[in-house]
């Protein structure tokens, strides 16, 4: 039997896979560590064996991840989905068609995963541009999803998680406003302390202590990718509950700094009530 947990501890970024993972195995981790919240975000089309051809090729992928989300909030624990199309869908569609129709297909993806913020089944859009070495076109087509996925989120008035290169993509605050959308709520997943979006930094980062000194808003999360073949990836399901007890209890973070990192910041920014049973 589960104990009560005595604080909010809320996972930012997680996958949770039951074919190619363990599936809610890992939530349980999670909540046997003392986590009480994870925002479930969907996965790569590829980790479902779908190649799209359109946007509700998209479907089975974010339909999967509600399923899990269901099945996370019947143990007992918080769940909220964020659904979208990984950047890194560029290049490999673009290996099947042409550049212009792809990025067609990740915008129509990102309207399918809209539509479902819109019925309340999701509470914030994935998206990005990506992380590695590109050719101009190349970004300038992920720069037009970006942008796209931004001017979604305004018009549902919800959130942006943002997978992209290391750094603080400063660029992305004005392109945030130009879409009409408040910029402190876009988060930069994976993120540098140094970013002007809200960053969610993963568990392990060394600056969480004097972050929370400084009274920084940001979030934490593992991205764990729920994968058999790369265990543990990026980091455990049980990692962000851990080092935020054991900061706590080593007096690195306050109470409030718990409250503000886990509850208060994760609230205002998706629209959600993190809040214990």
């Amino acid at each position: 039997m589960n104990r009560v947990p005595r604080y909010p501890i809320t996972d930012d970024h997680i996958h949770l896979d039951p074919v190619n993972g363990i599936g809610i195995a890992a939530a349980k981790e999670f909540q046997r560590a003392g986590g009480t919240h994870l925002f479930v975000v969907s996965k790569p089309s590829w980790s479902h064996g779908v190649e799209p051809s359109r946007g509700e090729d998209y479907r089975p992928v974010f339909e999967a991840t509600l399923t899990m989300v269901r099945a996370v909030r019947e143990i007992g624990l918080g769940a909220f989905a964020i659904l979208g199309v990984h950047p890194a869908e560029i290049s490999r569609l673009s290996e099947r068609m042409p550049l212009p129709r792809a990025t067609e297909v990740m915008q129509e993806g990102l309207s399918l995963a809209a539509s479902y913020v819109k019925r309340g089944e999701a509470v914030a859009l994935k998206s990005g541009r990506p992380h590695y070495p590109v050719e101009d076109p190349v970004w300038e087509a992920s720069q037009a999803v970006l942008r796209n996925a931004l001017s979604l989120a305004a018009d549902c008035s919800c959130a942006v998680q943002i997978h992209g290169e290391s750094g603080p993509c400063t660029d992305v605050v004005e392109m945030a406003q130009e879409a009409g959308m408040d910029p402190a709520r876009v988060v930069k997943h994976f993120a540098t302390p140094d970013t002007p979006l809200i960053p969610s930094l993963i568990a392990r980062h060394e600056m969480i202590p004097e972050l929370s000194r400084g009274g920084r808003v940001f979030t934490m999360e593992s991205d764990y990718m729920d994968e058999k073949s790369r265990p543990g990836a990026v980091i455990g399901p049980k990692s962000v509950p851990r080092f935020t007890l054991r900061h706590l209890g080593s007096g690195a973070i306050t109470e409030e700094d718990l409250w503000r990192i886990h509850a208060e910041t994760p609230s205002r920014v998706y629209g959600v009530e993190i809040r214990l049973p």
